[in-house]
């Protein structure tokens, strides 16, 4: 039990980029707790929904963090190759990483697994207290530190509280951070898909005139994970077929390139919101991951989004406790703020363009994206930077992403 302990560092939220940004830390010798109103355990059975497009940015992050060692590699599916294809049109893209002579793009792995492998990872070290099950009940701000008072009555008091607590983060609430946000109009449907044909390591997208549907390729060759973006309408209807009907329909959704559909799991829906907070950073707070920032799912870069946020926290903050300065003083947070808000926004912008540009059955948009699509595909400069892309190779990268 605690009584009253205090920290370099509070993290409030245990999941992926809580654990990291406390990794990062803690290797710059800082004292961390993160406080996790859940508890992380190992992966075992049948696939986890909600998975994620691992990045080469991200990958190089948890290697340097020392948790890639602890993934269960046999539920991480390196990905070599991904099509992206107009269904109503003639507009498609393949990207192979052989083109670049890389061995893969990224890879699809359980989000779960990650958090498993960051909170193996956090074990490890004496200065990271990791506090399970247990929410906040107070949070208070004071010139020098900020004190956070647990659901069992434990105090603690930090420097910097970094609120890595989510979508809905309770910090960012009880801080009256305001919202940026808009309803894309959409729910995504995840589902565990079973293919007649094997997904070749492939990570594939099709444009239906109502949403992108995504095949994810997981770790059994048949295998497939699926975010299928629709109004909630169709969502609704989706959810409401029954397993024949829904895999009829999701077969002709991806114009049978991978055989017969099988649905392998429960459907579960959930709608997208694009979130965006006024401030990522205020006197002795930062925000973090999807406490700061929520996009589309469309090319599922949310979580590096994230990463690159644990990342660029712990560079500027271990530079800050090198130089002997305040970590948690605004006026030393400001060149933060303003590197995670550009990085965030032009990210929001980009998936809010992808997005108008390819819904919809509007003729001249439809020849301006196919057109798009054909000339990025066969012109290999082009290529080859839209591929860096989406691999999180781009230039001001934090240097654990390097």
């Amino acid at each position: 039990m605690l009584s009253s302990q205090a920290y370099d560092i509070a993290i409030v939220g245990g999941g992926m980029v809580g654990l990291a940004t406390a990794i990062g830390l803690a290797q710059a010798n800082l004292n961390v707790v993160v406080i996790d109103a859940g508890h992380t355990d190992a992966v075992v059975g049948e696939p986890r929904l909600r998975v994620s497009a691992i990045n080469k940015a991200s990958q190089r992050l948890l290697e340097n963090l020392g948790a890639w060692t602890y993934l269960d590699t046999s539920r991480a599916t390196p990905y070599q190759k991904m099509a992206v294809w107009d269904k109503d049109g003639f507009g498609k893209i393949a990207f192979d990483a052989n083109s670049i002579s890389e061995t893969s793009l990224g890879a699809i792995i359980e989000n779960d697994a990650i958090s498993f492998a960051l909170a193996k990872r956090v074990g490890e070290f004496d200065n990271i207290t990791h506090i399970e099950n247990q929410r906040l009940e107070r949070i208070a701000f004071g010139e020098r530190e900020a004190w956070l008072t647990l659901a069992n009555g434990d105090n603690v008091s930090a420097a910097l509280v970094i609120a890595a607590d989510g979508a809905n983060s309770w910090v960012r609430e009880q801080c009256k951070i305001p919202l940026t946000f808009w309803d894309y109009g959409h729910h995504a449907i995840v589902a565990t898909i079973r293919t007649e044909m094997p997904h070749l390591a492939t990570a594939r997208q099709v444009f239906l005139k109502d949403g992108p549907l995504a095949f994810l390729p997981l770790y059994e060759d048949n295998l497939c994970s699926i975010v299928w973006s629709v109004p909630p309408e169709r969502a609704n209807e989706l959810l409401a077929m029954d397993k024949v009907q829904f895999e009829r329909n999701l077969t002709a959704a991806i114009d049978g390139r991978l055989g017969i559909c099988q649905l392998e799991s429960e459907r579960q829906a959930f709608p997208l919101r694009m979130r965006y907070a006024r401030h990522f950073a205020r006197h002795r707070l930062v925000l973090a991951g999807d406490a700061a920032h929520t996009i589309h799912p469309l090319a599922g870069q949310g979580v590096n989004l994230g990463f690159l946020d644990a990342a660029s926290i712990i560079e500027v903050i271990s530079e800050l406790q090198q130089a002997g300065k305040d970590i948690g003083d605004y006026a030393q947070l400001r060149a933060l703020e303003r590197w995670r808000k550009a990085d965030a926004m032009e990210m929001i912008a980009a998936m809010e363009g992808f997005k108008r540009l390819f819904e919809g059955t509007n003729p001249l948009k439809k020849a301006i994206r196919d057109l798009g699509l054909n000339l990025v595909d066969n012109v290999a400069g082009l290529k080859t930077v839209f591929i860096q892309q989406a691999m999180g190779n781009k230039s001001a990268l934090p240097k654990l992403c390097r």
